[in-house]
């Protein structure tokens, strides 16, 4: 993403421009004879960034005086006030219709103001769409529309620009994501002007709402099943984003465009601002879509979980279809798009937001945090975000959040049968974490009705899962100590290491008699023997040829068995103890292990060893890969192989998979950013055969850059990196195309319901590989459309067909 020059001014307000008391002194003390340009812009700055922050005063008296002190300036820095007021217009969505008043209370004393930052903004409104910034563009087109109602713009040519906008419909050739972000911002911008239009245009406003229903009328929704966080509309329907807003605008529009959410400051200067001259948006062209650098929002589903019936008697929840709904939610993600890198900050904010005798705002809060928590593809923030705001919520309102967020929890693993893996795998990651902050006190017992049904069913596969990240994050006794005894049979097992010659070592404690090949194994590794004497000592225990030169069978899986489980042994100590031990013999490990049979039995061994402890299996196949004793496909073959199959839903095993995935493209990128800076340095021009002093510099700097060679050997590890990651992918998705093809057909000739447990878990984590890797997965559509071909079972297929409607 390109910045703008002037980003470092993130318009964040901060405490400590020395105004906590509330007071905003310090604006108006008075003016040093000579400010230096900073100085005048971190003043004025410090002004518009903080207008309508909580002062003594009534927000009308703050926006006059603000007004006024801006007034005397804007002779001398017009150019930097409007800049800042621009960037404060979108990056500070939360306080939209204090910076239209502002604006429109300069534009009263001064209206070339409003020329001239409507004549800023519309470029930046561009730069901002191409640039792939749309949450700060609609913020944007938003703020153009608000600023009819502040008597800057002509309402018509509002209406112009958002006729511009849906005019996208008509482009047959463009995507449909193009053309539901077009539309989405016209919609999202008409709570705000709806009402001015109708006044003054109706017959125009209906033909804008005739060619959006047409659009609506038509447009396709397969990405709706993909990204849906229940599977079921009951209790609440799951509805698409874009269809639904449309409901509640043109139910709003039916109200009369009458909604008491919207702060409108202007109100009150009605009647002096009646007088400004009003101005003209000149013509937006709309920027053309670009394959491969336009990439427009994913769709969304609107995701519910409370309804009025769940909310205290006095304070009613606005319905699905109110616009009042759509406003709160609208407000609330704005303040945490703000806020988010201040938890503390956010959720202080957040509290104060609305008028708890009138919303009910911690469900609210809950309600969207889970909301964007949950959100398909990838949450809206990184996952730990709501982790610490939800604690900080907690914290500061002890009585009333950690109710709603109970209510809310159990109502989560109530739904769980419908809930999708992915989405229940973070409902695993937030609880677990959030237990881990409140000493770990849940009341379990009412869980406990989960205990009597299929040990693989949801409910009960969740407290599992839990109970393990909880082990992780504190220990195996508190885990026990924390849960009634009729959940033993979900916790965990000790994580003690699994070792295959346990009793050959005890037997030889002292080491005196190493005579089988484990006890000399771990007698050589104890004294820290080197990677060349283990090889030689593995050859000569476990030969490869029987005493009467026939060829022994399986002597490569011994030597790797033995050698793996001793290592792993002696190292069992710590992760870091392992590592080094990794480290320190991969050599032996990669000559044992040479083949394909080889990698697959080092990570069988590396399971066996450390099946009671999951999170070292996961760590050990991580640090093989990047050690490249393993490589990333056999890790896929290992995962779908029968060995793991009593695993294979559970939640680490597709942690590795993923972990898997990226550090795949990891490697690729890493390659591919080193192959261009060697290019450019290798690019130096011959010299001409005469000059025979520069041939002379020529070859000294060539002797040291980089040669022909490295970058052709550059360009073979991109070449074979880019063939395993196809590897990788063809792998994966073959494998559940045969694993679930082989399901249905055996469900279907023993009569049993397909639909099991176990059949909606893997259809789910196919459906997870095309959703958190689809950009990458992007690349091998053609390939896919023959392996997810019309022969395929149509209840696989469609996951496929799912996947591919997205990018659309």
């Amino acid at each position: 993403m390109s910045h703008h020059h002037h980003h470092h001014k993130r318009a964040r307000p901060s405490n400590d421009s020395g105004d906590e008391d509330g007071k905003s002194s310090n604006f108006i003390k008075r003016r040093r004879c000579t400010e230096t340009m900073d100085d005048v812009e971190r003043r004025l700055e410090a002004i518009i960034c903080k207008v309508g922050e909580k002062t003594g005063s009534s927000l009308e008296t703050a926006l006059e005086s603000v007004a006024g002190v801006l007034e005397n300036d804007i002779g001398s820095y017009k150019q930097q006030i409007l800049e800042i007021v621009m960037l404060c217009s979108y990056q500070l969505p939360e306080k939209t219709t204090i910076y239209t008043t502002l604006t429109g209370l300069l534009n009263l004393k001064k209206s070339d103001c409003g020329a001239d930052l409507i004549d800023m903004i519309i470029p930046e409104l561009k730069r901002l769409i191409v640039t792939n910034q749309f949450q700060f563009a609609e913020n944007v087109i938003r703020f153009l529309s608000d600023l009819c109602n502040c008597y800057v713009i002509k309402p018509s040519t509002i209406l112009d620009l958002l006729n511009s906008f849906v005019s996208v419909c008509k482009q047959q050739e463009s995507p449909q994501a193009r053309k539901d972000w077009y539309v989405y911002a016209t919609l999202a911008a008409l709570p705000w002007v709806g009402g001015i239009l109708q006044e003054k245009y109706p017959a125009e406003l209906e033909t804008l709402f005739f060619k959006l229903g047409r659009y609506m009328g038509q447009r396709k929704n397969l990405h709706h099943e993909f990204l849906r966080v229940w599977t079921t509309d009951d209790p609440h329907p799951q509805e698409e984003n874009l269809d639904c807003l449309y409901v509640q605008i043109t139910k709003l529009k039916e109200d009369n465009w009458i909604e008491d959410i919207i702060l409108r400051p202007y109100r009150a200067f009605d009647c002096i601002l009646k007088e400004s001259f009003q101005h003209s948006v000149p013509n937006f062209v709309v920027p053309p879509h670009v394959e491969e650098s336009s990439l427009y929002p994913i769709q969304k589903v609107v995701f519910r979980m409370f309804d009025y019936t769940d909310c205290p008697d006095r304070l009613p929840l606005p319905g699905n279809h109110a616009i009042e709904r759509w406003l709160i939610e609208d407000a609330v993600r704005n303040m945490i798009s703000t806020y988010r890198l201040d938890k503390k900050e956010c959720a202080a904010r957040l509290l104060l937001m609305f008028d708890h005798d009138k919303i009910p705002v911690f469900h609210i809060l809950v309600e969207c945090l889970f909301s964007d928590m949950f959100r398909l593809p990838v949450p809206t923030n990184p996952f730990v975000f709501y982790t610490t705001l939800f604690i900080e919520l907690c914290r500061l309102q002890p009585n009333k959040m950690p109710q709603v967020l109970a209510l809310a929890t159990d109502m989560l693993f109530e739904r769980l049968d419908n809930m999708n893996v992915t989405c229940a795998d973070r409902f695993v990651n937030w609880f677990s974490h959030h237990l881990s902050n409140f000493q770990f006190t849940w009341s379990w017992e009412e869980w406990g009705g989960c205990l009597d049904s299929d040990l693989a069913l949801p409910q009960p596969k969740f407290v599992k899962e839990v109970l393990e990240k909880c082990m992780r994050l504190a220990y195996y006794k508190k885990i026990l100590n924390m849960v009634p005894e009729k959940f033993e049979q979900l916790c965990p097992v000790e994580p003690n290491i699994n070792f295959k010659f346990v009793d050959e070592i005890i037997a030889n404690k002292d080491c005196k008699f190493a005579s089988t090949p484990a006890q000399k194994m771990v007698s050589s590794i104890k004294k820290k023997a080197t990677n060349e004497d283990l090889m030689v000592s593995l050859e000569q225990m476990i030969p490869s040829y029987g005493p009467d030169g026939e060829v022994s069978p399986n002597y490569e899986l011994q030597r790797i068995e033995v050698f793996t489980q001793c290592l792993f042994f002696l190292a069992k100590k710590s992760f870091s103890h392992s590592f080094s031990a990794l480290s320190k013999y991969h050599k032996v490990l990669k000559w044992a292990a040479a083949d394909k049979a080889g990698k697959a039995e080092i990570l069988r061994v590396t399971h066996s060893v450390w099946k009671n402890h999951t999170l070292m299996t996961a760590v050990l196949v991580d640090k093989m890969l990047r050690l490249q004793i393993v490589n990333c496909s056999a890790v896929a073959e290992w995962i779908f192989s029968p060995d793991m199959g009593e695993e294979f839903t559970r939640m680490y095993v597709w942690e590795i998979m993923h972990s898997t995935i990226r550090r795949m493209q990891g490697h690729l990128i890493r390659l591919e950013s080193e192959y261009n800076e060697v290019k450019e340095k290798s690019q130096i021009l011959e010299p001409e055969p005469d000059q025979d002093e520069t041939r002379n510099v020529m070859d000294t700097y060539n002797a040291f850059a980089p040669g022909q060679g490295d970058v052709k050997k550059l360009n073979n590890a991109i070449d074979s990196a880019r063939e395993e990651q196809k590897r990788l992918f063809f792998t994966i998705f073959n494998s559940f195309k045969e694993i679930l093809s082989e399901h249905l057909k055996r469900c279907e000739a023993s009569k049993d319901d397909f639909n099991n447990p176990w059949y909606k878990n893997t259809l789910d984590r196919l459906k997870e590989v095309f959703l958190l890797h689809g950009p990458i997965v992007k690349q091998y559509n053609h390939t896919l459309e023959f392996l997810f071909d019309e022969e395929l079972d149509p209840r696989i297929r469609v996951v496929f067909e799912q996947y591919i409607s997205i990018g659309q």
